[in-house]
């Protein structure tokens, strides 16, 4: 018997807002696209480029999602490797994204996504020099 990872779904309650963080910022790739008119939603399946094999599940209904529990059912945080944590928070922060736990050490940061889904950012090889202003730089918030 066999088993393989097929996907991650997040809940959203903006697609626009969370195509803009997913695509725009985070530089994830729109692999797949699913509408049903009869069940009033949208599914939109999004990658890391060269990785099309563990997409993200963005699913969307239409009339709202005011039913999900306050929980957010268990759901811990995606995780994503970046080439410069330092820069890429930089980035982020540029574009109006809270930065909750700055990359103090040059290796892990968390922000949110706009549905306040937790986002671990780990720099990629050796962590990278200590600077500022992340170094001296509070957590905000819940990550």
């Amino acid at each position: 018997m066999t088993i393989k990872f097929l996907h991650t779904m997040v809940r959203v309650k903006d697609l626009d807002a969370s195509m803009h963080f997913y695509r725009d910022l985070l530089g994830l790739e729109e692999t797949k696209r699913y509408e049903s008119k009869s069940g009033r939603f949208t599914l939109v399946f999004l990658a890391c480029p060269g990785q099309p094999e563990t997409p993200i599940e963005l699913t969307y209904n239409w009339d709202g999602d005011d039913q999900l529990p306050d929980d957010s059912r268990h759901f811990g945080h995606l995780a994503f490797a970046v080439d410069n944590i330092y820069e890429f928070c930089q980035m982020l922060m540029d574009n109006g994204v809270t930065i909750n736990r700055p990359p103090r050490e040059g290796h892990m940061a968390f922000v949110r996504s706009p549905d306040n889904i937790s986002i671990e950012l780990l720099q990629s090889g050796d962590n990278l020099p200590v600077a500022e202003p992340w170094a001296s730089m509070k957590n905000t918030g819940i990550w």
